[in-house]
């Protein structure tokens, strides 16, 4: 027996060594009685934070005819002119850069930098964040909602619980504002399951606490599913999900459409590094320092693209302008319809306003990603050995993995996207995914150790 610091006699291990302290149990949060109450209070709060989120997500898609459409009408156009969206960008970019500079909160995150989580925001950022990306998405920035509706759905579930008063500690507040980012997009990406995971990738969530704090947002998540889904069939507005719909039926796949998978994981992680660089390169060294003039050129710069495009093509400038999520089905459905001349310049135009709106502009970095690459693999469906269905999958999970670098997600979204075909595809597409997320690792530089530069290279 030995006497501890405190006196007392305790047990001794071999030796006369103290006995090695019982590891922590990473399960004891489960066990406690405010767990249960955590979980209620996570699905309570996330029957309203669906509503705010519904509505937002309702008030942009009303906003994109209102402007686009029955505005020029009302102004006494047939209707939309070509220049159309250039003064639309421009007071896009104004009421963006004034948002961001102005008011509290910075906006939301900078879409430049990827899709990240750094807590919940306060009470007082939201206004900043609803209005930047609402000026954004609404008048044609190509961005997605995903991003808003995460800050929204996270910033009114932490506030609410801290106002609620029974939430002291931080780390459960964190719980509950995760669970209404998981609310807020549990519907958008087609499934529940795909925001669990892109929010868990996201966070890095892993061993025994994944469960924990993954729990609530789950719970929240289905509860928001079916009020998106209730709410869709009592407006008439839809759910605003990301599915497409009547696809063909996929044949098992090839060894042509493996090899195919290769050259897609290999030109997505290109292709999205270059745009994902560009984007930083403009934030930091033009945007950051004219936030205001900056954010009205980086409109004008999208609209001009937009422009362009439909000048060339005939096709309306909507189709360059916006996320790409409810053109997504339309491409893939008429893509007999377009010339390979038309299938390039969309490529070209929207990546270029994909990349100019990254740096300026407020929104999310998803959708845009998954209608490039859903357009990437129409063009590369046109040569030997390719079919469009798995082509258009395997492009989609390729260049997401490559803008996100979250590989499970991006594997989700292209296969869930597809139907009753992801499931046929998906050998494909996560060979494409896999490929793409190391190529795009090994183009990324590592950052620099805090007080050290990068090395300089050394001559060959």
């Amino acid at each position: 027996m030995s006497v501890g610091p405190t006196g007392q006699s305790g047990p001794t291990g071999p030796g006369g060594t103290p006995p090695a302290a019982a590891p922590p149990d990473p399960y004891a949060p489960v066990r406690t009685r405010g767990y249960p109450k955590l979980l209620l209070t996570s699905a309570v709060i996330g029957f309203p934070v669906c509503l705010v989120a519904f509505g937002f997500l309702a008030v942009v898609h009303a906003l994109e005819p209102l402007l686009y459409e029955d505005l020029p009408r009302a102004l006494g156009f047939a209707g939309a002119p070509l220049w159309w969206p250039l003064p639309l960008l421009a007071v896009a970019g104004l009421l963006t850069g004034l948002a961001v500079r102005l008011l509290p909160g910075n906006g939301g995150h900078e879409p430049a930098d990827g899709l990240a989580l750094g807590g919940p925001p306060a009470l007082s950022a939201l206004p900043g964040v609803a209005l930047a990306s609402l000026a954004s998405l609404a008048f044609g920035a190509v961005l997605g909602p995903e991003a808003p509706l995460i800050a929204l759905g996270g910033g009114l579930a932490a506030g609410a619980a801290r106002l609620i008063g029974r939430w002291k500690d931080a780390r459960a507040v964190a719980a509950v504002g995760a669970a209404g980012s998981f609310a807020a997009i549990s519907a958008l990406l087609g499934s529940p399951l795909v925001g669990a995971f892109l929010l868990m990738e996201v966070s890095g969530l892993a061993g025994p606490m994944l469960g924990v704090m993954l729990v609530p947002g789950l719970l929240a998540s289905g509860i928001g599913a079916l009020v998106f889904t209730g709410l869709g069939d009592w407006t008439g507005l839809g759910t605003y999900s990301l599915a497409l719909h009547d696809v063909p039926r996929a044949a098992e796949p090839t060894l042509p459409e493996f090899g195919w998978a290769l050259v897609l994981g290999v030109a997505a992680a290109f292709a999205g590094t270059g745009i994902r660089r560009l984007a930083r390169w403009l934030k930091e060294r033009v945007v950051v320092r004219h936030r205001v003039p900056a954010t009205v050129l980086a409109g004008l710069v999208v609209a001009a693209l937009a422009v362009g495009f439909s000048a060339a093509t005939g096709k309306p400038a909507q189709e360059l302008l916006f996320s790409g999520q409810s053109a997504l089905g339309t491409l893939f459905h008429d893509s007999a319809g377009y010339s390979m001349a038309a299938l390039l310049l969309l490529l070209l135009g929207k990546g270029l306003a994909y990349c100019v709106s990254l740096s300026a502009f407020r929104g999310g970095p998803i959708f845009p990603a998954l209608f490039l690459g859903g357009a990437g693999g129409v063009v590369l469906s046109h040569l030997p050995g390719l079919s469009l269905t798995p082509a258009f999958a395997m492009g989609v999970g390729a260049l997401a993995v490559a803008m996100l670098r979250l590989p499970m997600t991006s594997v989700l979204m292209a296969t869930l996207l597809m139907g009753r075909s992801g499931l046929t595809v998906m050998p494909l597409v996560i060979v494409a995914v896999v490929v793409g997320y190391v190529v795009t690792l090994r183009l990324t530089p590592a950052p620099a150790a805090p007080g050290r530069t990068a090395p300089a290279p050394s001559a060959a």
